[in-house]
């Protein structure tokens, strides 16, 4: 059994690899990368590395020979990722991938507010209709997202934001890896749509609360409009679109789009409670 996983470079993969080697063998793992200059270090962990453009399309195929199981995790350029997505699903037919997993987004055909949805539901149309069994892990917001966000609560004392009560069941990125390390190297593969998001969920007053404890300071959380919220980021220099992106992540956050109502398959797939948000504050201060 060979698996393959794409985006060998990113944040996502630096812990896929750790928990895969801890399922596997490396010598049925390979990893996929744009530019394998960048993947020494996981080449030094006896992993085969195997260059993997979605824009070259005509190249994919061949990169994936002897491949079983095949992993894409979803891409990061943004108005192409529909067509790369489906570049990648092409070849893996044409190679006669057996199972084929992707990192959607949590209950992503409920979704229609956060930026994100539009690309990953595209790419689950495309996988219904491919001709090998699918796994669509459909992973909820990564904690670390707030890092930036949280250190400079810290600094100015307040968490600025247009949410309001909205909750987030956000896990770990080591989280999601170890779940989707589980369903790649499972004995017998299952197929399916796994939605999973941390055991617990939180909002920014109760973030707030968290680095105050965290620092030894009082970040206190700020709730305003989106307008308002949009007016802030600009004028602490925050780029146009990304305030944009951000105050529309606010929005998708008030309306539920981030919480799971029945959280618990992340856990159980890896066999351990999700890692709290104070473990994960704790780091950042």
């Amino acid at each position: 059994m060979t698996i393959a996983f794409t985006g060998a470079t990113g944040k996502l993969a630096a812990h896929l690899v750790d928990e895969l080697l801890e399922r596997t063998e490396a010598t049925e793992l390979i990893a996929l990368a744009r530019d394998p200059q960048k993947a020494t270090a996981i080449a030094e962990r006896g992993i085969e590395v195997r260059a993997f453009d979605y824009d070259q399309p005509d190249t994919l195929a061949a990169a994936l020979d002897g491949v079983d199981r095949l992993l894409l995790i979803s891409g990061n350029a943004v108005g192409q990722r529909v067509p790369q997505h489906e570049a990648v699903i092409n070849a893996a037919a044409e190679a006669g991938v057996s199972f084929f997993a992707y990192t959607s987004f949590l209950r992503v055909d409920q979704a229609s507010l956060i930026a994100v949805a539009p690309d990953h539901k595209a790419t689950e149309g495309l996988l219904a209709q491919a001709p090998f069994p699918v796994a669509l892990l459909r992973n909820g917001w990564y904690t670390e997202n707030f890092a930036s966000r949280a250190q400079d609560a810290i600094a100015h004392g307040a968490l600025v934001g247009s949410s309001g009560e909205g909750r987030i069941s956000s896990a770990t990125r080591r989280d999601y890896a170890a779940a989707t390390a589980a369903v790649l190297t499972a004995a017998t593969p299952q197929p399916g749509t796994y939605e999973l998001s941390g055991d617990e969920s939180w909002n920014l007053a109760e973030l707030a609360a968290a680095l105050s404890e965290a620092s030894g300071t009082t970040v206190t959380h700020r709730n305003v409009s989106r307008a308002e919220h949009r007016d802030f980021l600009i004028a602490a220099g925050t780029p146009e679109p990304l305030a944009d992106y951000l105050t529309s992540t606010d929005a998708a956050i008030a309306a539920g789009e981030l919480e799971n109502p029945t959280p618990g398959t992340l856990s159980r797939l890896i066999g351990r409670p999700t890692t709290p948000l104070a473990e994960l504050v704790a780091s950042w201060v």
